[in-house]
């Protein structure tokens, strides 16, 4: 066993007491005794600094652990207490999980966001389930008579092997709860794990298939009214006045009134972005009511000018933000940018002397990729719901960052944060779209307003044309090649609307003497915000799709031409802020590459390799695909990914194969356009989505076994699949796909 110190007193364990039928309760906080550097800690948000969370046991040795996190399919809420529970000690089968409230008195980092939850909890939790198997070893010892050194514990029971005692974890408990948290604690080894590693069900799978309540959608309070909002119809335009005689008198109709989502001065943090800041609401007694009425309300609206709003990023000074007027074209987001790149962009970063490569260059490749905006589409529409008094707020509903929500709820209420409660339901979809929870704040004035419980509830076309979206984006690669065919320059030169997507220090920066990474933006009043592996999700795209016309270009195998490029990274890199480890990077390809049977020369299947690193992980995959009836089907994707120690492997896998389905519907069809401020698809039947009978016949995850601490995973496998499709559909059609979606460049629809 390895020997730690908690950092577990005050700061960590705020406190250890009796339960009121006996047991023991431990409070923790997670994060505070989680060992990061300072670059780490700076490197992370502010409110991820302090994680609390409750680990119970009852007289009869039952364990309770809850679980602080949303839970949005990414399975932590079974993931964190096996962590819990390996330390502890305790059989499986003897614990219960259960979903913690909003609580910033006990918790922090109580949002999903980055693949985060694992990597930054990981050590915590660990100390949390062994600083109460030391509590419980210490009672034995005291209630036996015997060295605490002699004590073991084995499936939540005590031993004591000289004496033959034992007892369970239950009946210690009450003795326990009066010894003092240690100061350190002794940690399992990786390779006596009886838990970690194993696969366990996911504890709410039997509610989901039966259909229970778990979703915020699932609400509903004796007394609730619902209501629906209406918002502009196109971005650049705002409210001027609205007719509600007509709507009053309709069935079940209690109110129609605008409100505003948030207060004029009011400065923003870092989620708290909100497309439309009036609106009207339409109160009533039943969703079937309240749809009705809002189909026939007259409303007018008009084009706004050019404001600014006060925002205080993350991290840094507030900084003021200009929402430009306008009603925004498609066609005119594609010149502007296509304008763009031919400026001189900010340099981000520059090894070498690229402009002299470039010159002597034999060869130059350069490629144009773009992809456009997104709508997240989760499955469960936007909803929420509040009861609001004149002194406190009782809500509830599917969250990604319910802490900042709640602050911002306070604000917007003037009620103290301790007098609101958020229970959290699960989600039924996030992808980063419920980070930005401005419906809460819909649903909170609502109830504030009408003096009573509220459900408010999106329809989907409110969602879809709502805003928030993945930013649309382009970038230019260029590649110098000598003589010999040797790489001796690449130029990235990234943008988008209204971000730009480069991560300058990735590779191949590193891998070659001559490196210039450039990047620019464009202003829009279009709202965008954290897409499943931000940023990345279209650079990877671009970047693993240009290598592969390199490798082609010198006559290289893809997989090896990635290799070399890794091997000089390791062994000679160059710059000193690459943020990848060449080795783990080179470990997936090496894996996929066995794992696919990429030498198989008797395949018939068109293939396409990619392989990135983005939140910590590494992923690397193969995509098969054949021709069936004039066709293209894809038959396989093999997938080989480094995020460290698996916690739960059947979990991990369909994590792993959601981000690959997810990531093949998204670079085939998915795509947003506008058309004077007004988004052009609305639902299902214009906004395409796979379909089942697209999806991989197969697919299989293999993991990298290290002993490395877990680092994310619920995005990693989602960027890399666009290019290996891109270049598996290159090897059967002959031709490269530039731009996203890629079915809107192919007759052969999959």
């Amino acid at each position: 066993m390895s020997s730690v110190k908690t950092k577990i007193g005050r700061r960590s364990f705020i406190k250890s007491s009796a339960l009121a039928g006996g047991g023991l309760m431990l409070s923790f906080n997670w994060l505070a005794s989680c060992k990061m550097t300072s670059e780490e800690v700076n490197n992370l948000p502010k409110e991820w600094f302090e994680i609390n969370g409750y680990l119970k046991i009852a007289d009869n040795g039952q364990v309770t652990i809850m679980s602080p996190n949303p839970e949005g399919g990414q399975n932590v809420k079974t993931a964190m207490p096996m962590i819990v529970a390996e330390e502890l000690d305790i059989d499986w089968k003897d614990v219960i999980v259960e979903q913690a409230p909003l609580n910033t008195d006990l918790y922090s980092r109580q949002f999903i966001g980055g693949s985060q939850a694992i990597r930054t909890s990981w050590e915590g939790l660990r100390m949390a389930g062994a600083s109460a198997r030391y509590m419980l070893k210490s009672a034995a010892a005291e209630v036996w008579q015997e060295p605490i050194e002699e004590i073991t514990t084995e499936l939540g029971i005590l031993h004591h092997k000289s004496s033959e005692k034992s007892a369970s974890f239950g009946e210690m408990a009450s003795t326990a709860v009066q010894i003092s948290v240690p100061e350190e604690v002794q940690l399992k080894e990786v390779g006596d794990f009886k838990i970690i590693g194993t696969s366990k069900k996911n504890v709410d799978g039997l509610k989901i298939v039966t259909g229970k309540p778990l979703f915020g959608i699932d609400t509903y309070h004796e007394g609730m009214l619902t209501a629906m909002i209406v918002h502009p119809p196109a971005f650049g335009m705002k409210l001027k006045s609205f007719d509600d005689s007509v709507v009053k008198k309709m069935p079940g109709i209690r109110a129609v009134f605008s409100t505003k989502v948030l207060d004029d001065d009011y400065t923003r943090q870092h989620f708290d972005t909100c497309t439309f800041l009036e609106v009207v609401a339409i109160v009533g007694d039943s969703t079937w009511e309240v749809m009705n009425a809002k189909k026939v309300i007259s409303v007018d609206w008009e084009p706004f000018e050019t404001y600014t709003e006060e925002r205080q990023p993350y991290r840094g000074p507030q900084i003021t933000l200009t929402i430009p007027s306008g009603l925004e074209n498609s066609t005119g987001h594609i010149a502007k940018m296509t304008e763009m790149v031919s400026k001189k962009a900010k340099v981000v970063r520059k090894d070498g002397n690229p402009e002299k490569a470039f010159r002597n260059a034999a060869r130059v490749i350069e490629r144009t990729y773009t992809a456009p905006f997104l709508a997240h589409n989760c499955m469960e529409p936007m909803n929420f719901f509040a009861d609001v008094k004149s002194d406190s707020a009782q809500l509830s509903g599917p969250l990604q960052k319910a802490e900042l929500t709640e602050q911002a709820i306070s604000v917007r209420l003037g009620i103290p944060i301790d007098k609101i409660d958020i229970q959290l339901t699960r989600l039924g979809g996030g992808y980063g779209r419920r980070s930005y929870a401005h419906w809460a704040l819909e649903a909170a004035v609502i109830s504030q307003k009408m003096k009573a419980p509220v459900k408010l509830v999106y329809s989907r076309e409110d969602d879809m044309t709502g805003g928030i979206y993945r930013p649309a984006y382009q970038v230019i690669y260029k590649a110098a090649l000598d003589a010999n065919n040797n790489v001796t320059a690449f130029h990235i030169n990234a943008g988008g609307i209204p971000e730009s997507p480069l991560y300058a220090n990735r590779f191949p920066a590193g891998a070659v003497d001559n490196y210039l990474a450039e990047s620019w933006t464009i202003n829009t009043n279009i709202t965008i915000g954290s897409f499943r592996a931000p940023r990345s999700n279209f650079m990877a795209s671009a970047e693993q799709s240009f290598l592969d016309e390199i490798a082609e270009a010198v006559g290289k195998d893809p997989i090896d031409f990635r290799l070399e490029l890794l091997d000089r990274a390791a062994k000679n890199p160059v710059g000193e802020k690459n943020d990848y480890d060449a080795e783990r990077y080179a470990g997936v390809l090496k894996l996929v590459k066995e794992k696919s049977n990429w030498s198989d020369s008797d395949t018939n299947a068109k293939r396409g390799v990619a392989a990135y690193f983005c939140h910590n992980s590494y992923a690397a995959q193969v995509v098969d695909m054949t021709w069936e009836n004039d066709q293209l089907k894809i038959q396989k994707v093999t997938c080989a990914i480094d995020c460290g120690i698996v916690i739960n492997p059947d979990a991990a896998s369909n994590l792993c194969e959601g981000g690959i389905v997810d990531g093949i519907g998204n670079a085939l069809y998915g795509e947003l356009t506008f058309k004077e401020g007004i988004p052009r698809k609305s639902n299902f039947d214009d906004y395409r989505m796979i379909r089942m009978r697209e999806s991989p016949k197969e697919i299989e995850v293999h993991f990298v076994k290290n002993d490395i601490n877990p680092t994310g995973l619920g995005e990693p496998t989602f960027p890399p699949v666009f290019a290996a499709l891109a270049n598996a559909m290159y090897k059967a059609t002959g031709k490269r796909y530039y731009n996203q979606p890629f079915a809107s460049d192919m007759k052969e629809l999959i």
